[in-house]
């Protein structure tokens, strides 16, 4: 398996409020996490952090997890976990009162891919030269699709489109999407904030996954074109491929 994680400021935030990484078990099974900040004067940033060393030191500490189930579970455990945290965290703290954050991590073994998810942003597999969102955002907008008061079109541009109907760290109690998907050798998994995905239609992500190049050069030309049609916001994406190839995350 191959990996490659990316975060980058964007052109027009003062700071990063997206956090991530890919971490190893006790057994060497990899977990990757994105995590997409909210809240003013900064808050945004320690929510993230908050669920990344989380999730990272949790992770860490965990034996094997061979089946679908027992990474679901650990999953559901976790995230809500992590939830109680950035909540009790933002009661104590005045000053981060209502911060929060999206989160998604991945728990990776063979046969399958476990995800635990909340939020806005998305896991995308990427498999027989088709591009599949795997994910349902939490949103105002993908609420209104799914209701048919709007189309996917017009929830590009919808003057909502960031209204969150979930987060995590905003109420005491969250209800996450947890599940597992089947995956293969040669398909590729992408995690990522909606700096990324804002700014990239599906179809040219499809076209940029589906490159021969390393996993480095296609995040590194993803974040570059994101940053080339304005870079609003912050852009966070993690790449795996299921190959026979080892290899260790990079971070930029």
């Amino acid at each position: 398996m191959k990996q490659y994680f990316l975060s980058d400021q964007g052109k027009v935030r003062q700071h990063n409020e997206d956090a991530g990484g890919v971490f190893k078990n006790q057994i060497g099974q990899t977990l990757s996490l994105v995590a997409d900040g909210m809240g003013g004067h900064q808050a945004g940033d320690v929510a993230s952090q908050m669920v990344k060393d989380y999730f990272e030191q949790a992770w860490k500490q965990t034996d094997a997890i061979t089946t679908p189930d027992a990474a679901e579970a650990w999953l559901n455990k976790h995230i809500l976990q992590a939830n109680q945290n950035v909540y009790d965290y933002a009661e104590q703290h005045p000053e981060c009162k209502g911060m929060g954050t999206t989160v998604i991590a991945v728990i990776y073994t063979d046969e399958h891919v476990s995800i635990a998810h909340i939020g806005d942003s998305r896991c995308y597999r990427y498999h027989n030269n088709q591009l599949t969102q795997i994910t349902d955002d939490h949103s105002l907008v993908n609420e209104l699709v799914r209701s048919g008061q709007i189309s996917r079109e017009d929830a590009e541009h919808h003057p909502r489109k960031n209204v969150l109907m979930k987060a995590l760290g905003t109420n005491p109690t969250i209800d996450p999407d947890v599940f597992s998907s089947p995956w293969q050798k040669g398909d590729r998994l992408m995690i990522c904030s909606d700096g990324l995905t804002n700014k990239i239609a599906d179809d040219e992500l499809a076209n940029f996954l589906a490159n021969e190049q390393s996993l480095r050069q296609i995040a590194e030309e993803m974040v570059q074109q994101a940053n080339d049609r304005g870079g609003e916001d912050n852009i966070t994406l993690v790449l795996t491929e299921f190959s026979d190839i080892e290899a260790g995350d990079a971070s930029c």
